[in-house]
C-alpha cells in the first residue's frame, strides 16, 4: 500500500505537489494521471526518496522508502529507463543491480525471459531502442518479485505486442494482490488497465475514483434515439435541463434524460422508436473535460 498524506513539494517559488493525499491500494491497478507539469513524476520521486516532501509524507507499507531494509524485494520501480550505464550489457546490469540484494542469477535470468530480452540481454544498453529500454526498465522493476511496482510511462515506445503485454502483467500482478501505481499518457490504454485512477492538475488531486465513477461523473450520459417521429419527439424532449441534438434524419442525442425516461415519454405520446442505446463515455473524454483548466502548457493553432 502506498500512502500520501499531506504531501507537498516546493522548488523555490513554484508548487509542484500541493497537499496531496491519497492511498494505492493492493490488488488494484491505480492509473496516474495528468497533464505534463502537473507533478506525477515528482509525486513518484518523492515516494521513492528520489526528492524530499516540503512537509507532508508519503510511505510504502507504512515506511518512508528509506526505511526500507530491502527496497528492490520490497518496491519496484522504473521512472527514467535510460539511468542505465549504456556501456553494460543488459544482463550485466540486472546482476549488478541483483548483488546488492543478494538476489541469484536464475531470478536474473527469468526476469530476462518475462520481459522479452533473451536476444539482446549479452548486448550494450547503448545500443537498445527506446522500447528494448523500457523492458529492461521494466525486468530492474521486477528483479526482487516486489509486492509493490511504481511505473512511470511503462508503455513508453513499446509496440502494440509489448503494450498489450504491460497491461496483461500489470493486471496480472494486482490480482495477486500486489500493489500497482502506474501513469501513461495512453488514455485508451490506461481505460483497459486501470481499477482505480488518481488524476493530477497543477499539483492537486482532482479526481480520486474507480474508472467507471470518474467516466459516469465527468462525461454526463447521452441516449442516441432512432424514430421517423424525430422533430415533433425532439420537441417533447426539450426541457431546460435536456440537450436534444441531430446529426442527421430520424436521429437524436440526447442529454440529460435516462432511457428508461424518454422510453416512457415516447410511449405515452405514441411515437415509435427505432432505437433507444445509451453511449458511454471514455476516460479520454473524462479525462480531458476534468484537466481542461489545469492545462499549464498549450499546443498553438494549426497554421495554415
Amino acid at each position: 500500500m502506498i500512502e500520501a498524506v499531506g504531501l507537498t513539494k516546493r522548488y523555490g517559488a513554484k508548487t509542484a505537489v500541493d497537499d496531496v493525499t491519497f492511498t494505492v491500494k493492493p490488488g488494484l491497478v491505480t492509473g496516474f494521471l495528468g497533464p505534463n507539469g502537473a507533478g506525477k513524476s515528482t509525486t513518484m520521486r518523492l515516494a521513492v526518496g528520489l526528492d524530499r516532501p516540503s512537509s507532508g509524507t508519503i510511505t510504502i507499507n507504512g515506511l518512508k522508502y528509506s526505511e526500507l531494509k530491502a527496497p528492490l524485494r520490497e518496491v519496484g520501480v522504473l521512472l527514467d529507463a535510460k539511468a542505465v550505464h549504456t556501456g553494460r550489457s543488459a544482463i550485466n546490469h540486472l546482476r549488478a543491480l541483483a548483488a546488492t540484494h543478494s538476489i541469484g542469477r536464475a531470478r536474473v535470468d527469468e526476469v530476462i525471459g518475462l520481459t522479452g530480452l533473451d536476444t539482446v540481454s549479452r548486448k550494450r544498453v547503448g545500443g537498445f531502442s527506446l522500447g528494448m529500454g523500457q523492458r529492461l526498465g521494466i525486468a530492474a522493476a521486477l528483479l526482487g518479485d516486489p509486492a509493490t511496482l511504481i511505473l512511470d510511462e511503462p508503455v513508453n515506445g513499446l509496440d502494440p505486442e509489448g503494450v498489450i503485454w504491460v497491461r496483461k502483467l500489470a493486471r496480472f500482478l494486482a490480482a495477486e494482490g500486489r500493489t500497482i501505481f502506474l501513469s501513461s499518457h495512453l488514455m485508451s490504454e490506461m481505460a483497459q488497465t486501470a481499477d482505480h485512477i488518481i488524476v493530477l492538475g497543477r499539483g492537486r488531486i482532482i479526481a480520486d475514483a474507480p474508472v467507471g465513477e470518474i467516466v459516469a461523473l465527468a462525461t454526463g450520459s447521452a441516449v442516441l434515439v432512432r424514430t421517423p417521429d424525430a422533430e415533433r419527439f425532439g420537441s417533447l424532449l426539450a426541457a431546460p435541463d435536456v440537450t436534444v441534438t441531430s446529426t442527421e434524419p430520424h436521429l437524436l442525442q440526447v442529454n440529460g434524460l435516462t432511457a428508461p425516461q424518454i422510453g416512457e415519454l415516447a410511449a405515452r405520446n405514441g411515437v415509435v422508436l427505432h432505437e433507444l442505446s445509451p453511449q458511454a463515455g471514455s476516460l479520454e473524454d473524462a479525462y480531458l473535460a476534468l484537466t481542461q483548466d489545469e492545462v499549464e502548457y498549450h499546443a498553438g493553432g494549426i497554421a495554415r
